[in-house]
């Protein structure tokens, strides 16, 4: 990162701007490969690639509290043995801040809001920020490598830096009262 950054701009989260990344999983972007259940369900197949090594893929849910503005990044993470996808359960729009690798250090640092519509995977080894649902909290499914081993590597900046969403609509819903670990 460079040193002297303070300010990064987020932008809205698009599959061509993030494939180096990762994998934007959404309706939106794909079109049903087949109509399966009777002709009433599509089925978009096949639409993120999960990369494990020594372990498997397990399905856990985060209920992860709102972050509000500014948004600070103090720090980057990353998982060398596994890729790990966040699938919005209650259309929570959320922070994605992800990096590129320079001999084990964070670079060329971005930011994309994903509209709760949108999950996303990000591939194994790639530097990103941690959780961030915008102004409200947010229920996940996450996709990601159980094992043995250590798979998480984390890298704290010298001076924290602020993303800047506000030239980005957002639209947050209320969160449904209806999801797992939400209270009626």
């Amino acid at each position: 990162m460079d040193p002297n950054m303070t300010d990064l701009r987020a932008k809205p989260m698009t599959p061509r701007d993030f494939a180096r990344f990762g994998d934007v999983i959404a309706r939106s972007e794909a079109t049903a490969d087949v109509m399966i259940n009777q002709g009433r369900c599509g089925r978009f197949h096949d639409l993120a690639d999960v990369d494990i090594v020594d372990g498997r893929a397990g399905i856990s849910l985060f209920d992860s509290e709102a972050a509000h503005p500014p948004y600070k990044i103090a720090m980057v993470e990353r998982h060398p043995k596994g890729s790990q996808a966040f699938i919005p359960l209650d259309g929570a729009p959320y922070l994605v801040v992800v990096a590129e690798d320079r001999d084990g250090v964070p670079t060329g640092i971005q930011a994309f809001v994903a509209d709760g519509s949108q999950a996303v995977n990000i591939h194994r080894n790639v530097w990103h920020g941690v959780l961030t649902p915008m102004e409200r909290s947010g229920l996940y499914a996450v996709v990601d490598r159980i094992g043995e081993g250590r798979n998480l590597e984390e890298h704290w900046f010298d001076q924290p830096f602020t993303v800047d969403t506000t030239m980005l609509e957002l639209a947050v819903p209320a969160r449904p009262s209806n999801l797992i670990g939400t209270e009626a």
